[in-house]
Parts: C-alpha cells; structure tokens; sequence
C-alpha cells in the first residue's frame, strides 16, 4: 500500500505541474493575425483585414467602394486586394489550425476509464480501472514547444503569402493600366490610317496617286485594324487578371483605372548592401530558419523517446464475490527487444539535414533573385529613361519640322502620314519600356522582402568587399557574398 500511494503522489504531482503548463497554452484574442498585420503596415504602408463576422465584411465593403470612388492608383489596388482577396483569407486560415494544434499540444490527454462484470459459477468479478498516458504528460512540454515553433512558422508563412498577393496586384495593375493606354494609342492610330486610307482612294481615283502608293496606305489601316483589335483583348484580358487579384465582382468591376502608368521617377537611387537586406527581411528565409529549429527540436523528442514508445500508468478497483474488494495499480511498457528506435531517430536525422539543405538553398535562391531583380530595374530604368529623354523628343522634333514644312508646302499629307507610322513605334516601346521598368521594381520589392531599402541605406556608399572566410559562411549570413 505504501509503494502505491508514493507512485500516485509523483504521478499526481506531474500531472499537476503539466496542468499548470497547459493553463498557460490558451488561444490568443487575434488569432495570431497580428503579425500579418504588422507586416502590412510595416512593409506595404496597407491594412490588412481577417474577416470573420458580418462587422468586419461590412467594414471591408465601405472601405473598398471608398477606394472605388476615384481612378483606381497602384496603392489603391494593392489595398483592395488586401481587404477582398478570396485566397488571401483562405490562407489566413492556416493561422487558426496552427493556433489549434499549439493549444492542443499543451493540453493533458484524456484518461481512459474501463469497467467490466462477469460472474460464473457463483463468482461474481467486477474490475475497474484508471489510465492516464504517463508518456505524453512527460513530453508535453517539449511537444508544445515544437508546436509553439510551427505556429511561429505558419505566421511567417501566411505574412509571406499576403506579401505576393501584394506584389501580384501591382503586376497586374501595371499591365491593366499599359495595356488600356496602348489600346488607346492603338485607336488614334486607326484613326489616322482610316484617314490616309480614305485620302489615298480619293487620289488615286482623280489619278493623282499610283497603285503602290495607294497599296501601302491601304496595308497600313489593315494592320492598324488588327492592331487595334489585338490590344483591346489585351487591354480586356489584363483588366480582369487585376479584377481578380483584388477580388471584386458585379458592378464592383466597372472601376475606371488613370488613362497612362506613372511617371518615370525623374532619378534612380543607388542600391548598396541588398543581399544582406534580404536576408534579414525576406520571411520565406526567416520561416525556413524556425522550421528547421522546429525539426531539431522534434529530433530531440525522438531521441528522448525511442526506446519507450507507450507508458500507461493505471489505478485498479476490483472486486470479486470471493476476495471481495482489491485496489492497486498498473504499468504498461513496451520492452525494446525488436526495436529500439534507431529508424526513428535516422529518419529524424534525416529529415533534419533535408531542412537544413533546403534553408540554404533558400538563401541562395534568394540571393540570386536579388542580383537578378536589380539588374533588371537597373536595365529597364535607363531603357524608360532613353525612351524618354532620348527617343521620344527626337520623334516630336521631327514631327514638328515636318509640320513647318508642310505648312510652307514643303512636305506633302503623306509624308506626316508616314512620319505618324514612324511615331507609332517609338511610342509603343516607350509605354512598354515604362511597363516593365514598374514591373522590375515590383520584382525588386518582392525579392527584397516586400519593400525596397529605406534611403540613408540606398544613399550608403557601398560597403567594402569582404575578405574570404576561414571557413565556410552559411548563405543565410546577413553579409553578402
């Protein structure tokens, strides 16, 4: 009786402490969206909403037919996105199952009760007993804290996620908005080749114009006809591409976008240190980073575990109409005499190194992205930049001359008609020179961890170039290689 009572006080008194461990692991009142949030505001200047009642959906509506109200611009847009987009809040669902699974994690198992009564030949037998899985009080502490880890993870994983939500929207705006003004261009273009077309037939009907002539300004309008009709679905396919990425639908959709992209900014900053910026800014690396804690952590429990897989602790009540009443206790161990654990603990340690290889692939990924993201907004800057400063005044200058020439009948209608051919394809590379300068610095932003460096970063002279290390350096140091 006294060996009994001692094994019950210490499993009482475990059971105790785990409780008050397991009291500490409750839900919390946000649902872990506040790191989502914060990452918004931080990051992208935006909020970012988890609708879960009729307030919040009400809320969301207000502010998007708010938004709605004016021509639609980039930030506009990415904050439509962030209030309405269907995938978006299905993936903030990830942070309610990860939150579930960390307060399961620090809750005690339930005890198992079993009752059963036989009799027979005048014997009476009733047995009753109590369990209470000793194992899993004992690794609780442990299991929460890699449950506690994983949910660091998922929230790492979803504020990622609404990041490229973010980064797709300004794509998609930007291509919306370039495809419309070349649609637009793309009409004043067949309009004025309907007009030359029409002059050359009436010429060439008095006889004062050749059959080739007339030929070529008849080509033209054919093309510029099918030009036309090619940028209007393109200008359709890329409006609902963004309609989309923000979710809208009804007469939501109808929303009016500015008639041309935003200016080029007038200078590009220098960018100094960025593969050091991403890597303490960028959250698919930092989430890669706690998952492999998570996964050593889970290796140690293994370890902890492999050579007892079930321990049950139980308290017996029988009684028999012989014996009358018995009380003790029960121990249910499995012996380790086929198998010790050593599969469990390989396979751990190899999901372990799969981990840690997968960070540093990440890393480098990531650094590459950088170097080719810069490069490219780099490259498509000084292209929007030529166009722009180059290019474009040129084609104006030459218009403008002919225009004298024509007015001191000098030059001919045809010649400005084929002066405006010229111009259609200046001003076409010019608008997609402009597309794609936006869309390198989306591209940028995103490899960077969704913002670009703040400016006394970008105004840094560039750092020195480091000495080699003694050993090895991980690709996730914040120094860039």
């Amino acid at each position: 009786m006294m060996r009994h009572f001692f094994l019950s006080g210490r499993v009482i008194a475990v059971a105790t402490a785990v409780a008050f461990l397991a009291g500490c692991t409750t839900f919390s009142k946000d649902g872990g969206f506040n790191s989502v949030s914060t990452v918004a505001s931080e990051r992208l200047g935006k909020d970012a909403v988890m609708v879960k009642t009729d307030d919040d959906r009400n809320t969301v509506t207000e502010r998007t037919q708010e938004l709605l109200s004016r021509p639609l611009s980039m930030d506009d847009a990415v904050q439509i996105a962030l209030l309405n987009n269907r995938g978006l809040q299905a993936s903030y669902g990830e942070l309610g199952i990860s939150e579930a699974d960390f307060v399961q994690a620090g809750r005690l198992p339930n005890p198992g009760f079993m009752f059963s009564r036989t009799h027979g030949s005048g014997d009476l037998s009733i047995n009753r007993s109590f369990t209470l899985g000793l194992l899993n009080i004992l690794t609780m502490p442990l299991a929460t804290r890699i449950e506690s880890q994983r949910s660091e993870q998922t929230k790492l994983l979803v504020a990622d996620a609404m990041l490229k939500v973010a980064a797709d929207t300004r794509r998609a705006y930007v291509s919306a908005v370039a495809a419309e003004q070349a649609a637009a261009y793309a009409a004043q273009v067949n309009d004025s080749a309907e007009a030359g077309a029409e002059l050359a037939l009436r010429m060439q009907q008095a006889g004062n114009f050749s059959k080739l002539d007339y030929a070529r300004e008849q080509a033209f309008y054919a093309d510029a006809v099918t030009q036309l009709a090619r940028t209007r679905q393109q200008s359709v396919s890329a409006r609902e591409k963004l309609t989309r990425m923000m979710g809208l639908w009804g007469a939501d959709t109808q929303y009016k976008l500015p008639e041309h992209l935003p200016d080029l900014p007038k200078t590009r900053p220098e960018l100094n240190d960025l593969e050091s910026f991403a890597m303490q800014n960028r959250l698919d690396i930092q989430a890669a980073k706690v998952q492999t804690q998570s996964v050593a952590s889970s290796l140690g429990l293994t370890q902890a575990t492999r050579f007892i897989n079930a321990v049950d602790v139980g308290y017996q009540n029988n009684f028999t109409t012989s014996d009358g009443h018995q009380q003790g206790y029960e121990i249910s161990v499995e012996i380790p005499i086929f198998d010790w654990g050593g599969s469990k603990v390989a396979r751990a340690e190899a999901i372990y190194m799969q981990s840690v290889n997968r960070v540093a692939e990440t890393a480098i990924n990531a650094r590459s992205e950088v170097r080719e993201s810069y490069s490219a907004y780099v490259t498509d800057y000084d292209i929007a930049k030529h166009y722009r400063d180059e290019v474009i005044p040129i084609r104006k200058t030459i218009s403008d001359e002919l225009m004298l020439r024509f007015n001191g009948m000098l030059a001919s209608v045809f010649e400005l008609l084929s002066d405006s051919r010229d111009q259609v394809g200046a001003v076409n590379s010019y608008i997609d020179a402009l597309k794609e300068y936006w869309l390198a610095e989306t591209d940028l932003q995103q490899a960077l961890g969704g913002r670009l460096p703040p400016l006394s970063m970008a105004l840094a002279p560039p750092a020195p170039t480091p000495q080699p290390p003694t050993q090895p350096a991980s690709p996730t140091d914040s120094e860039g290689k």
